[in-house]
């Protein structure tokens, strides 16, 4: 598949190195000009299975998705997650370190300008931090705990009503 890439790519791309073979996968300035963005043919792919699972989840229990629709967003889910990974990678080489965490990904965000999404996975982070500190401070560690996420991820939630439905209603609503 023919992959379009803009002049702004190409100049983020060049503006970006990284020198870690984690993450030799994701786009850099020199597979961009090459013209190969990537080399693994399908390897960079989320597994279609999972994309349409949550694509399923959106919408209402009666509604089919075609191939088409799941290879398109299967494609620009993988290319956002490439997008802001190579970004939040930049971030860590330029404090040299080598491991990328949660600040990270949403530092890399915000520089991108995705603001909202990065309040939305701070929000998420710190709730799932709280839940890992109560999980490992548990009594019963098999008790069952669990993170809503329809209501942490605020734009899951303001798109699902936009449709004019609820993605996972709670048994409140």
């Amino acid at each position: 598949m023919d992959h379009e890439i803009s002049d702004e790519q190409i100049t983020l791309a060049q503006s970006r190195h990284v020198d870690d073979d984690r993450f030799n996968h994701l786009p850099t300035s020199e597979n961009f000009l090459s013209g190969q963005v990537y080399t693994t043919g399908q390897d960079h792919l989320l597994p279609i299975a999972n994309v349409g699972r949550i694509m399923k989840k959106g919408l209402p229990a009666n509604a089919k998705i075609s191939k088409e629709a799941k290879e398109t967003m299967q494609e620009c889910a993988s290319e956002f997650i490439g997008f802001i990974t190579v970004e939040a990678a930049d971030s860590c080489q330029k404090n040299n370190r080598k491991t990328l965490n949660g600040d990270d990904i949403c530092g890399a965000m915000r520089t991108l300008g995705l603001d909202n999404y990065a309040d939305t996975m701070r929000r998420y982070l710190d709730r799932y931090k709280e839940y890992e500190e109560i999980r490992a401070s548990s009594v019963d560690h098999n008790k069952f705990t669990s993170i809503n996420l329809v209501d942490e991820l605020s734009v899951a939630k303001s798109s699902s009503s936009y449709r004019g439905h609820h993605t996972n209603p709670s048994p409140d609503e």
